[in-house]
């Protein structure tokens, strides 16, 4: 079956770099000097292993770990528990890991979810995912982590007072306009800044970690005593701590988004993932243990911002630092996250879910700028006018939804294509328990938030009359197949961006 794409246009010729609507290229591939470019336009391999490590962690690691790991001790009901708990869950994200792992060895195409999900169930369920990411989850997420840095950045400079929420959005702005120019100016420069992030964000957790151990190694193990008391532990909220748990760890499936541009993909993804997820966990455990050294259970529940709290009370005049630390992991989010997800659209463009434009290329940065940018004027919308902390309520359980689907379409293609070739491969109880996982907190979702998470899933819904008129429809009136080619062609002189010669 032929797909059209959102302009109407046909997708027949995706993947060859020819005009879906039968125009020719309306800009040809040369610099402005009328030159050849030396080069082929198209995303280059400069994903390596430590930038492929870099991306994983630092989209894992945000604002969550320093600011409110209080969720998991609130619904596990112990120290001990929520140690547990944060130790299992990055057991289970290293089984939905690898199980990505596998799905990117054998299905080399970027795109992620939306790649995987096309591949074993086809294309209506792959636009849906792609839609509502395009058109909620992403935006809000986009917004919500620049708040984040926005609002740790600037409270050194008005403390102690509560930083106004018109600077903090100015200042986020500011933050996603900086992220998506740097996207769209040079992949080099991109994975290079965010390498540095990543370094900046373990060298938070390393002013967290060390000063708590060296106070746990001198005895202070008080707040350890009675750990495992069975009088507290609840075992009707766990399934809500572990929620909180997988939520921490989310992130570590936006190198699949990434895929075509990884440097010998065999080797580097599975051994990025297995590096990442172990320090990670590690990290993760450790700044707990640390949290716990140096504060009460109760002191813990009570902070608003944890790793601020734990640096007044044993760093002094230096705990002024850690809000620009924790500023720079949520930027360190913010641009691996942006990296990620722009190739998604730039794959369902190509393959004609999205318009032809966002599959394109700049004809000499080599960077897909229309897909970089195409989130930045509704993030902005949804940064000043929306409630976006209710937006990702109502959608927090559409990611857990798609990444279960896609871990399930492993298994089902395990079964109707036995003899694709495989370069890694995981045992099937991984993918098992984790869609498993997965799946049982989107019903945990609809039980615990009926309201919010309905929401959610009527948006999720809105994707099935979205594919039948934008890609399914064919008698569109030729003066809007005019008006979308005539926008596309003056997107294309105006950005300088040409199909991917393949």
């Amino acid at each position: 079956m032929s797909h059209r794409s959102a302009a109407g246009s046909d997708a027949s010729g995706k993947g060859r770099g020819s005009s879906r609507n039968g125009l020719e290229r309306s800009v040809p591939h040369k610099n402005l000097n009328g030159l050849a470019p030396p080069e082929k336009v198209e995303l280059k391999k400069k994903v390596t292993l430590l930038r492929g490590i870099s991306i994983i962690i630092g989209t894992i690691i945000g604002a969550g770990i320093f600011v409110s790991p209080k969720g998991i001790l609130k619904h596990s009901g112990s120290v001990g528990m929520s140690l547990v708990v944060w130790s299992a869950c990055g057991v289970l994200s290293l089984f939905g890991a690898l199980s990505y792992a596998e799905l990117g060895t054998c299905i080399k195409k970027s795109g992620g979810h939306y790649t995987y999900v096309l591949e074993a169930f086809g294309p209506r369920m792959a636009f849906m995912m792609v839609w509502t990411d395009i058109i909620a989850i992403r935006p809000a997420a986009t917004a919500v982590i620049s708040l984040a840095f926005g609002r740790y950045i600037l409270e050194p400079i008005f403390m102690p007072c509560n930083v106004p929420e018109v600077a903090g959005k100015l200042i986020t702005a500011v933050g996603i306009t900086m992220v998506m120019s740097l996207n769209s100016m040079s992949v080099s420069w991109t994975a290079r800044i965010q390498v540095f992030l990543t370094i900046s964000k373990l060298t938070a957790i390393t002013l967290i970690i060390v000063p708590g151990m060296v106070q746990l190694f001198k005895g202070e193990t008080q707040n350890f005593e009675n750990a495992f008391s069975l009088d507290s532990i609840k075992i009707t909220s766990l399934p809500l701590a572990f929620y909180s748990g997988m939520y921490a760890y989310a992130g570590w499936f936006y190198l699949n988004f990434v895929i075509e541009e990884v440097d010998n993909p065999k080797r580097t993804v599975p051994l990025a993932i297995c590096i990442s997820m172990t320090i990670v966990t590690f990290g993760y455990v450790l700044t707990n243990v640390a949290y716990y050294t140096v504060m009460s259970a109760e002191e813990l529940l009570a902070s608003e911002a944890v790793a601020v709290t734990f640096a007044d009370k044993i760093m002094g005049n230096f705990s002024m630092a850690v809000p620009i630390f924790v500023g720079l992991s949520c930027l360190g989010s913010l641009n691996g996250g942006l990296f990620a997800v722009s190739r998604a659209f730039h794959v369902a463009s190509r393959e004609g879910h999205l318009p032809e434009i966002l599959s394109m290329i700049h004809i000499r940065r080599h960077t897909p700028l229309p897909a970089v940018f195409v989130l930045y004027p509704i993030t902005i919308i949804v940064l000043f006018l929306g409630d976006i902390y209710s937006l990702l309520n109502f959608l927090s359980f559409v990611r857990w939804l798609n990444i279960g689907i896609a871990v399930s379409g492993l298994i089902y293609l395990r079964y109707t294509r036995p003899k694709m070739h495989r370069p890694f491969k995981v045992p099937l109880f991984m993918p098992v328990v984790f869609s498993f996982t997965c799946f049982f907190m989107v019903f945990l979702s609809l039980y615990s938030d009926p309201f919010n998470t309905g929401i959610g899933f009527v948006i999720f819904l809105t994707g099935i009359p979205a594919y039948y008129i934008f890609i399914e429809f064919n008698a569109k009136p030729k003066w809007l197949q005019k008006l979308f080619a005539s926008m596309s062609r003056s997107l294309q002189i105006l950005l300088e961006v040409v199909p991917p010669e393949h």
